[in-house]
């Protein structure tokens, strides 16, 4: 009898013991499982978000008429609900885009195609969200040589900085928040070689151009001054790195011909590129790179074509040639001859069109050869998949009606663009759908 009773008491005492911590096998293995599905539905639930946020279905374009006064429309091709104004105009040759630290949007123009000495910076001021323009255009700075890029950097001091890449140089001046013309005078930070073969036959590269990281580091792309040759000068076709006030110079990057667009990104670097000419219609792609410090990208020894690494035979003997195997691969490749401009990233926020979300537009300024029909547009780019017209319409059969230079992100859904063929600016944004009746 006795027995019995202890071995009822010893049951009861651990059956107490388990219902009070809930720590019996069974309950232990049901909760894991139950952790382990609710993980998966939530890994499930993110994804499935991330999928449905992100469109990746092909663009469809639908026509838009945009006045340009006098009685005179231009028709371009945008994204189901999203619409385009003329924002500014009579500017010559306007290139690339700044906002300062007091949220002003300053812009170059560099005159004409020829090297001068008639650029300038303007600053676009009184923008009207309705009318889709900027009421006025500001000179900041004038009389200078081919002003391609700019950019603005605030030191550790509290002091902020503007930064124009000229031809020959790369100058700064203090900025005053307001002022519309600098108080002081320049710094030149950096000289750069100011000549090279004409454009006729594929070189000068007279344009430079800037960007920041987030330590404060200032990057500077220089072209080549031919189509293909090996350089005299170390600067031609590389990046060059160096701090905000110009010490520490040094090379990161080589062997990109022409890399005109510089933007920063979650941290890394990414660089438009244009390939040679002289290999035909089709060869070598232009690029798109997400750049790697202290790599060769190849030109002029070896080049891309749809993913591909191609040896020059032209330069096969050179004791100077590099390995191609070793050349990073693009990140995306554009059809040859599009002539990549400037870009811009829009990021993954809830509020951003699922097709701009994650993705680059860039701008492809367009082929000499207009039979051809490559750039004249923005494009959209995104990692592992082709790029994708995001706007059309600038080229007609083999008549020219602007040519995109850069693009500038204002929100999550609009955005500006500039075409240095008629010096106008557009405005691309995203029409608010109208709510139904009764909802606030």
């Amino acid at each position: 009898m006795r027995p019995l009773m202890i071995l009822v008491c010893v049951y009861l005492f651990f059956a107490i013991e388990a219902c009070a911590t809930n720590k019996s096998p069974v309950s232990t293995q049901a909760a894991n499982r139950q952790s382990n599905n609710n993980q998966s539905s939530d890994t499930q639930a993110d994804k499935t978000e991330a999928e449905e946020t992100i469109d990746s279905k092909p663009l469809k374009l639908a026509p838009r008429k945009i006045a340009l006064g006098g009685g005179k429309f231009l028709s371009l091709n945008v994204p189901q609900g999203f619409e385009i104004t003329m924002a500014a105009d009579g500017l010559k040759r306007p290139r690339f885009f700044a906002k300062s630290p007091d949220n002003r949007i300053f812009l170059t123009t560099m005159w004409t195609r020829a090297d001068n000495s008639k650029g300038a910076v303007y600053i676009l001021e009184g923008f009207d969200e309705k009318t889709g323009r900027f009421s006025r255009l500001t000179p900041y700075l004038e009389n200078l040589r081919n002003p391609n890029s700019i950019a603005f950097y605030t030191d550790t001091s509290g002091k902020s900085w503007f930064y124009i890449a000229l031809t020959d140089k790369l100058i700064r001046y203090r900025y005053i928040e307001g002022a519309d013309a600098p108080s002081s005078e320049s710094q030149v930070l950096a000289t750069f070689p100011d000549y090279g073969l004409n454009y006729k036959y594929g070189g000068w590269h007279l344009t430079r151009t800037l960007a920041f990281d987030d330590k404060g580091k200032l990057f500077v792309a220089v072209g080549s001054s031919c189509n293909a040759c090996e350089e005299s000068e170390e600067i031609r076709a590389s990046i060059l790195e160096m701090d905000a006030d110009g010490k520490n110079q040094h090379i990161i990057v080589r062997g990109l011909r022409n890399a005109v667009g510089l933007k920063f990104s979650k941290g890394q670097l990414f660089a438009t590129n244009m390939g040679q000419d002289k290999l035909g219609d089709d060869r070598p792609e232009d690029n798109f790179y997400l750049i790697e410090p202290n790599k060769n990208y190849g030109w002029p020894y070896c080049y891309e074509y749809k993913g591909t690494r191609i040896s020059d035979p032209v330069f096969a003997k050179s004791a100077k040639r590099v390995d191609c195997r070793e050349v990073p691969l693009a990140f995306v490749g554009f059809p040859a001859h599009s002539s990549p401009l400037g870009l811009e990233y829009f990021p993954s926020s809830k509020s951003t069109d699922g097709r701009l979300k994650d993705s680059f537009l860039v701008a492809l300024h367009g082929s000499s050869k207009r039979l051809l029909n490559r750039g004249y547009r923005l494009a959209r780019v995104r990692k592992g998949s082709p790029p994708q017209d995001f706007l059309t319409g600038f080229l007609q059969g083999t008549k020219v009606l602007g040519r995109p230079a850069d693009v500038f992100r204002l929100s999550d859904n609009a955005f500006l663009f500039s075409d240095d063929f008629n010096g106008r600016v557009f405005y691309v944004y995203q029409k608010v759908k109208e709510k139904p009746a009764g909802q606030k």
